[in-house]
Parts: C-alpha cells; sequence; structure tokens
C-alpha cells in the first residue's frame, strides 16, 4: 500500500524554481533515504508534504487523504519531525507530550498510554517531569521524536532524525526506526549516508529540484566501481550539477 504518494509538487521562490514536479510513493512497511546536496529542495518538498508550505503545483497525498482538500484529516495520519522542530521550553516533557496527544483528539486513557508508549520509545521516560528547556540537544531531539510518534502516524517524515544525539543515541534511534519501518511509510532526509546503510533499502535523490534517481540503496551504490554509497551520491549530484 502506496502509504505516502507525491505527484508533480512544484515550489518557487522569487523567480527560483526550488522544487519541480517531484513524484514518488513510499509503501507501508518501508524506510526511504530523501538525499540531495544542500539547496537541492529537501526541506521543501518535505515541508509541502507535511502541509506546512502551499505548493504552486502538484499533490500528495497521506493515507489517501489529500494535504492540499483534506489536509487535516492527511496530517492525523502524518508525524513530521523537522530540522530544528520547535518545542515548548516552558512545559514539561509530560506536559507538551499530552497537549500534543490533545490536538490530535486523543482522550484522556488514549493519551496517557501513548505518552508512556512513546517515553519508552524515544528513550525519555527519566526526564518526563523535566522542563524542556533545561534538556541537552539530544534530549530535545528525542521529546521532539516523540511529539511526531504520540498519535501512531502510518506515515513517518523525518528531517535529519539523529541530529544532536550521541553514539548512543544514534545506534537507539536506528534501531527504533528499522522497527517502526515494518508497520509504517517512513521517509527520511539526511545528510548522514551511513544512516542510510542502516535504515534505508530504498533512495531518492534530488538536486536542484528535480529527482535524480529513485532506486534500491544496494543498487545505488553498485553504480560506483567500488560500491560504495557516497561515490553514487556524488557522482550523480555533481553530474546534474554539470548538466
Amino acid at each position: 500500500m502506496q502509504a505516502l504518494k507525491v505527484s508533480g509538487l512544484s515550489k518557487s521562490f522569487g523567480g527560483r524554481e526550488a522544487v519541480r514536479a517531484v513524484s514518488f510513493a513510499v509503501s507501508t512497511g518501508q524506510a526511504v533515504a530523501f538525499l540531495g546536496p544542500n539547496g537541492a529542495g529537501k526541506s521543501t518538498t518535505l515541508r509541502m508534504i507535511a502541509g506546512f508550505l502551499e505548493p504552486d503545483a502538484g499533490e500528495a497525498e497521506i493515507a489517501g487523504a489529500s494535504i492540499i482538500t483534506a489536509r487535516s484529516a492527511a496530517q492525523r495520519s502524518l508525524g513530521y519531525l523537522a530540522e530544528g522542530a520547535p518545542l515548548y521550553l516552558d512545559l514539561s516533557v509530560r506536559a507538551f507530550l499530552g497537549f500534543l496527544a490533545r490536538t490530535h483528539g486523543l482522550s484522556a486513557a488514549a493519551t496517557k498510554d501513548a505518552i508512556a508508549r512513546v517515553a519508552q520509545d524515544a528513550g525519555i521516560a527519566e526526564v518526563m517531569g523535566a522542563r524542556i528547556e533545561t534538556l541537552s540537544k539530544g534530549y530535545r531531539r528525542r521529546v521532539a521524536l516523540a511529539g511526531a510518534l504520540v498519535h501512531d502516524p502510518a506515515v513517518l517524515v523525518l528531517d535529519e532524525p539523529t541530529d544532536g544525539l550521541d553514539p548512543n543515541q544514534k545506534v537507539a534511534m536506528r534501531s527504533l526506526i528499522r522497527r517502526m519501518a515494518e508497520t509504517k511509510a517512513i521517509l527520511i532526509s539526511t545528510h548522514q549516508l551511513d544512516e542510510v546503510e542502516a535504515m534505508c533499502s530504498r533512495v531518492v535523490l534530488i538536486d536542484r529540484g528535480i529527482i535524480v534517481t529513485d532506486t534500491t540503496r544496494t543498487e545505488l551504490a553498485a553504480r560506483t566501481p567500488g560500491g560504495r554509497l557516497e561515490d553514487a551520491f556524488h557522482a550523480l549530484t555533481q553530474m546534474e550539477r554539470a548538466a
């Protein structure tokens, strides 16, 4: 099942085309890497998928609901972890997650269960009573992830999910994402190619606002003599920039 379907998304800023007719899909049971160099159009595309930025053209469907014509329904099925995700720093972690659960319409009992679940998954059980402003960058990132998971969405869009995490936390995050990918559709934007190898089976590569390739991770790596994903990424984006 194609839980996330992106069709012809386009966006321009001041006459510059940031994203041009981007199309791809992510099925339930997949973790797909969304890669590209800085300025390639990744974050713009993710923000349009999440409904935070209006596209000039195109469509995104989340669990069958249009982000254009049925935005509330689409967002109920989406967990979005933005890069530098905003947090209410004056709230405790528990209060913040409770607030998000209520905005998604969870009952009091369901909220309690959801908070317990995401606290365990995100590894934040020991800081639930702490004010967010007192937490380290790594803990804040995990709190933001817990917020994206609290309503148990069918689709996850994760922008740099391990940013600010220490090596042990990164290992735990990768393990969690692999486990969630068994039952969800997950799109991951990252600059860390080792994370792609650890979590994703497929790669969608964007450069200058267009999709350069959409293929399996192993097939992409095999395009270079050394079979390294980093070399393939470099070759394809450099080729596109030279075109």
